[in-house]
């Protein structure tokens, strides 16, 4: 290999290895001689990697010629047949097109250069650079992109107009000046910029008097207060007098008059208020209300408001007075709040940030509910700042610490960067595609990039992207392999990339494998911001990257929000009528279409919708079509996802749910193609649902202060672990499949996890944040996730099963007319609640209300999970149940009112009962030892479809009859679920005289959707024959006097631990029923009890409780050889008589006032008055007053 000349000429600008160190002539000379040996000696590199460009500084290329065209924008330029120019001046063109071995490169001038063009086009061994790996750029560029969509210009047929375009075999290289991409705050930023922020205090009836406030000017924190009642005590006014002289010089005194405070103050007082610069206080009269912030020392700030008002008066209703005078009610009310508004305040980071400079804008993310909390900065210059500071002037308070044990640092990115590509656009919005001024007030057609390989580090994109489909700020296209896969070493990257105030996404990965997206800021866009389309996309890593206020687009219905879902409606079949929150309402930050794809450090900081969504695209769509066989995106394993964190967003801050429809409209289904719709995840090796499934790992997320949830995760296998959540309107929710898991065998599980109901970051009250009430054990106020009423929870259960082990619930307080939990249930849910979910805390399982309607769906009946370690009732191994399903109940249950459930023990089970003609009936099922509590269910399914399923948890070993509201079903299907091998119940079904049965057993595969018969059944004359069952034989029952056809179910193979079914498949009793015409409703409880009524026995004792009862003393080792244990138990003594507490709660004792004797006394547990004490405010309401 030759060296060209000039390869190891003095370098200028200077080249820079990893470490940020300056190369010498002699490390370029070896830094060229291995890459030229590495590209030797490895596979060949494609034509789009330039070995030259990557060895050299661009500029060094001594075939380099000046180009400086000037400005005229219908210079048409062309590269081309080898010329390479060298652009050291602004200029303004039409369009350039570099191709067929042509090469621009831009100078590294101390004077910035802007260039305006329509588009730039490379192609064909084009070559364009601006910097490179070892010699980033140092100076200012900015490439303009111009153009109207409605020019007139003619755009490209692949590119289309205002492009950046890179074709196979173009190179197109940006590397701009180092700097760091975004960190954390390592310090509260408070509002206005002083440490302690802002402070407010109000005060009405009962606080008449004086008031003051110290007030530090440094850091406006309140150091003292104090009231002084001038009105009622006449020693008042001597103690203010004194509390005045003895303030510090130069601190701030807030003195205000609530109500009242003339009467007996005196002259003293007056005049040492006079003294201190007060214009009114010498003169207060009654009910006078001047307000004084005085500095003593040095009055550098002073300013005196005075008010003769009696009071405002408080409007509680719209009123209208036809005639003076009249009469309304007012009350004194006092407020003193401190804006500490200041011009600028000192960033505390994370990291070093010495590569940010003055003039350098920043964005710090919303630590709050409203995404919209996030605050542009420009740096300003700091002499004093550490290498991990920076100054900034600010408004909101952005939070910068770990929070009750949750890390809720703001983001800060840095959105300026020394190469700029810039959208040109008009000032206001012109109709181009989809009635966009409908929806924007502002014009969206952007520049665009779009690529099949290129390296972008260290470049800045504003205004890129058009509401037009294919154009987004950096667009990777249907690039294949672009990783060592497809033959590129290194892969390729887009590194240390800003993208703000974008019209359409930030980083589009179309159809393209293995490309790393690290370090990528992406700020205010329109659209899912980091963006895999087709669902091909594998491999991809987006490694520490930042995305947010991410705002609805009009592209794709997952894009739009609920007015752009009803108005384009293009591609729907005619008559569709759009449901925004089923077919759309889904931007957000990361859209995931493949699993299989990595998410490592990054952050969803803001989005409309949701942080990170893992969506499904049954088969691929667009160009894509084919490239994957049906199903594979559902099962394929997920990619790595560690270390990731998401808030303030609307929806959830992670969502793994979801498919797209990948059909077109059609009468049969009017949606649009891409319309969201269901879809199930559940990994398994190499995407094969035959081989081993390959849990999803979610580890180290982080998801605080979204409005809904923190994480809805539906699927087979999906395991957290280590993750935090705090201050959502739902911590978590583990969702598998409805009626069944989509993977049966599966679980989903959290453990060593920290949840946290309301924590100590309080939110700022603006007008973003609508919601502001109490909250937390302090009542304070406080921003709100939803509703002042709405229940907050920890984790909620849906279907099942579900794991959860070594979990930490903190500071989850009920407040008057609001629930909250650490555990509750999927509310209004028509769906199956799995007797396998197992929690090793409170938990509410729902009433009544605004939030949850009647509670009367199936779902919400049959509510159960496992309290493996009696860490949420105290009582290991027991179930909490709904506490009126006598389904599951027995006698020796513990009633919790609070939670609306009992803890229970017992084995249980659950069947489903499919039921076909009619399939719009009510079931009643009721257990032979409760016939009075009798469950009535609707079923899962719609009323539309020809089948209606029933799914109750039941106790095994126990005997129920079925009845129902219309005629009985001419077929049922009874599936056995959960049960283990020889678990069995005996069931009685109501069906009318003279009806006659065929009835067999199968075993049903789910997965290979493969049935198989494995008995018949025959009619016995004795009931005690329906214990004998063999494996092709059984027996049922039909005692036709009470109309009851009675079987034993009993599960004849072994179920794996989380499975729902044998591991032959589910096992299935089928029967099909003649029944009489005009038989009517087959309803036989009257005649089935008292004859099978049966005595209650609890099969399984309840569990001890846990041993922390008693008052515990250790004595000292002083006195004894060995500790010794006592045990204490607080007792109350009236009337000559002890009554001792002995388990842990309260003890009530009604005494005679007159006589003091006891009249009446009860014991509340801990268990029962978890919550609010529903118990206790019932007995003593009750209690006569003689």
């Amino acid at each position: 290999f030759t060296l060209a000349p000039g390869m190891i000429a003095p370098l200028t600008p200077p080249c820079y290895d990893t470490a940020g160190t300056p190369l010498s002539k002699v490390h370029l000379l070896k830094m060229e001689a291995f890459f030229l040996k590495l590209s030797k000696d490895s596979s060949p590199l494609p034509s789009s990697v330039s070995t030259e460009s990557a060895a050299v500084c661009p500029e060094q290329d001594p075939d380099l010629k000046p180009w400086n065209p000037g400005h005229n924008e219908d210079n048409r330029v062309e590269i081309t047949n080898g010329k390479k120019f060298l652009l050291s001046s602004s200029a303004t063109v039409h369009s350039i097109h570099i191709t067929s071995g042509g090469k621009l490169v831009i100078k590294d001038n101390v004077e910035p250069i802007v260039l305006r063009t329509r588009h730039i086009l490379i192609e064909n061994e084009g070559e364009m650079h601006i910097g490179s790996e070892i010699c980033p750029y140092q100076s200012n560029v900015t490439i303009i992109l111009y153009g109207r969509a409605d020019d007139g210009t003619q755009p490209d047929t692949y590119f289309g107009q205002k492009f950046i375009g890179v074709s196979r075999g173009g190179t197109f290289e940006i590397h701009g000046e180092k700097k760091l991409s975004w960190t954390f705050l390592n310090k509260t930023l408070h509002p206005g910029g002083m440490e302690k922020g802002g402070y407010y205090f109000e005060r009405s009836w009962g606080h008449r008097g004086i008031i003051v406030h110290v007030i530090d000017p440094k850091t406006g924190e309140v150091v003292h207060s104090d009231r002084f009642d001038t009105y009622k005590v006449k020693g008042e006014s001597a103690r203010l007098v004194q509390y005045l002289s003895e303030v510090a010089n130069g601190m701030i005194l807030s003195v205000a008059v609530n109500d009242e405070g003339s009467r007996n103050l005196d002259d003293s007082a007056r005049k040492a208020m006079t003294k201190l610069g007060s214009k009114h206080f010498l003169h207060l009269g009654f009910r006078y209300v001047p307000v004084v912030p005085i500095l003593p020392a040095q009055r550098l700030y002073y300013r005196e408001k005075y008010s003769e008002k009696l009071a405002d008066k408080i409007w509680q209703n719209e009123l209208n007075f036809l005639s003076p005078p009249f009469w309304f009610s007012v009350r004194p009310k006092l407020t003193v709040t401190i804006d500490t508004n200041v011009n600028s305040i000192i960033l505390t980071l994370v990291d070093d940030v010495r590569s940010w400079k003055p003039g350098d804008r920043l964005v710090v993310a919303s630590t709050d509910y409203s995404m919209y909390q996030a605050e542009e900065f420009q740096v300003l210059p700091c002499r004093a700042c550490k290498p991990n500071q920076v100054k900034v002037a600010a408004t909101y308070l952005h939070t910068g610490e770990v929070v009750d044990g949750v890390d809720m640092r703001a983001e800060v990115g840095l959105l300026s960067r020394n190469i700029v590509v810039l959208g040109e656009t008009e000032k206001q919005c012109y109709e181009y595609s989809n009635k966009l001024c409908s929806f924007f007030d502002f014009d969206t057609f952007g520049g665009h990039i779009k690529v099949s390989f290129f390296s972008l580090i260290r470049l800045e994109l504003i205004h890129m992207g058009q509401q037009t489909m294919g154009h987004y700020p950096i667009h990777f296209h249907m690039a294949g392999d672009v990783d060592e896969k497809g033959g590129y070493r290194p892969p390729s990257y887009v590194k240390d990339v800003s993208v703000h105030h974008a019209f359409s996404r930030c980083i589009t990965v179309h159809g393209s494998n293995g490309l790393l997206v690290k370090d990528v800021v992406g700020y205010d866009t329109l659209g899912h911001c980091f963006f895999t389309e087709d669902g091909p996309e594998e491999r991809n890593t987006f490694d520490h990257c930042l995305g947010l206020l991410i705002k609805p687009s009009t592209l794709l219905p997952s894009d739009r929000d609920s007015k752009m879902c009803k108005m384009i409606t293009e591609g729907a079949y005619p008559g569709y009528i759009p449901k925004p929150r089923q077919d759309c309402s889904a931007v957000s930050t990361f859209w995931i279409a493949n699993p299989h794809n990595n998410l490592i450090n990054c952050a969803a900081a803001g989005s409309e919708e949701t942080g990170f969504w893992f969506v499904l695209h049954h088969v691929p769509t667009g160009p894509s079509a084919g490239m994957y066989s049906p199903g594979y995106s559902e099962h394929v394993p997920m990619g790595k996802f560690y270390n990731n964190r998401a808030h303030s967003n609307n929806r959830a801050g992670m969502m793994i749910d979801n498919g797209v429809k990948t059909t077109p409209a059609s009468a049969k289904d009017k949606r649009p193609i891409l319309t969201m719709i269901s879809g199930r995840y559940s990994p398994h090796k190499d995407a094969d649902p035959l081989k081993p499934r390959e849990p999803a790992i979610i580890k180290h997320f982080i998801a605080y202060k979204n409005q809904d949830h923190g994480a809805w995760l539906r699927g087979g296998d999906v395991w957290l672990d280590n993750c935090q959540f705090a201050d959502n309107g739902i911590g978590l929710t583990l969702a598998s499949g409805g009626t069944f898991p989509h993977d049966d065998g599966s679980k989903q599980e959290i453990k060593n996890s920290l949840f946290v109901g309301e924590s100590e970051n309080l939110g700022t009250e603006t007008m973003d944040n609508e919601i502001w009430g109490p909250g937390g054990l302090d009542h304070r106020g406080r921003t709100l996730p939803i509703g002042q009423d709405f229940p907050i929870r920890g984790i909620q259960f849906y279907d099942g099963p579900i794991s959860v082990e070594n979990c930490t619930f903190r500071k989850f307080a009920a407040l008057e007319g609001r629930h909250t939990s650490a555990l509750a249930f999927r509310l209004n849910n028509a769906w199956q609640s799995c007797p396998n979910n197992n929690i090793t805390s409170r938990v509410f399982f729902g009433e009544p209300g605004p939030w949850f309607n009647k509670l009367n769906m199936d779902g919400d009946k049959t509510s159960v999970f496992h309290d493996v370690d009696g860490s949420v009732s105290q009582y290991p191994g027991s179930y909490l149940i709904k506490e009126d399903n006598w389904l599951i109940k027995h006698p020796d249950c513990i009633d919790v009112p609070d939670w609306r459930g009992s803890i229970c023990s017992g084995h249980y089970a659950q069947i489903y009962i499919q039921a076909y003609k009619p399939a719009n009936s009510q079931m009643k099922i009721i257990k032979n030892d409760s016939p009075d509590r009798p469950l009535s269910l609707e079923g899962a399914l719609s009323k539309s479809t020809h089948y209606q399923q029933y799914q109750p948890v039941i106790t095994l070993r126990k005997g129920y009859t079925v009845h129902w509201d219309k005629a009985a079903p001419e077929e049922l299907t009874i599936w056995l679920i959960n049960f283990n091998k020889n678990d069995w119940i005996q069931v009685g079904f109501c069906y009318p005289k003279k009806t006659t049965f065929s009835i067999l057993s199968d075993i049903h595969n789910r997965l290979l959707k493969q049935t198989y018969k494995t008995g018949t059944f025959y009619r016995t004359l004795q009931m005690d024959k329906l214990e004998y069952r063999y494996p092709t034989k059984g027996y049922y029952y039909w005692d036709e006097d009470t109309g009851l056809l009675f079987l034993k179910l009993k599960a004849q193979n072994e179920k794996d631990k989380f499975a729902f079914c044998s591991v032959k498949g589910c096992e299935r009793i089928r029967i099909k029923a003649v029944i009489p015409k005009n038989a009517g409703i087959s309803d036989c409880t009257a005649m089935a009890y008292p004859k099978y009524i049966e005595t209650p026995i609890v099969d399984v004792p309840m569990p001890k409780k846990l041993p922390n009862t008693g008052l515990c003393i250790v004595m000292p080792l002083d006195f004894f050889d060995s500790p010794s244990i006592s045990f204490y138990f607080s007792f109350l003594q009236a009337d000559g008589k002890k009554i001792f507490l002995t388990e842990d709660g309260i003890q009530v004792v009604v005494i005679e006032g007159q006589n003091g004797k006891i009249v009446n006394q009860k014991s509340f547990k801990n268990a029962i008055l978890q919550g609010i004490p529903a118990q206790i405010d019932q007995y003593v309401t009750n209690i006569k007053d003689k």
